[in-house]
């Protein structure tokens, strides 16, 4: 199946067509997209896993330090994302 191209699609949805809602879309092209974001989704999750698992394990510092390294970086991760609680296992969207 073929795309219009981009300019196209543009130019009928100012004539008040929406092609974009009755092309359908293969599934292919959806795997490959649902993988990408899937393999970006665990980096992310790994590296910050990483760095809870460095602050924890840090032999220089004493069990409070530890522990409070670790609070950084979910101090860290609040600031980066804008998130001022996380929800917990439980919750729900």
């Amino acid at each position: 199946m073929r795309f219009p191209p981009l300019h196209e699609v543009f130019k009928l949805r100012k004539k008040g067509t929406d092609i974009l809602a009755s092309t359908a879309i293969p599934n292919e092209i959806v795997q490959v997209i649902a993988g990408e974001l899937a393999s970006g989704v665990d980096r992310a999750v790994e590296c910050w896993m990483s760095q809870v698992e460095q602050a924890l394990t840090d032999i220089r510092l004493t069990s409070l330090g530890r522990l409070q390294a670790a609070r950084q970086v979910v101090e860290k991760y609040k600031e980066l994302t804008g998130k001022a609680q996380l929800r917990g296992r439980g919750a729900r969207p």
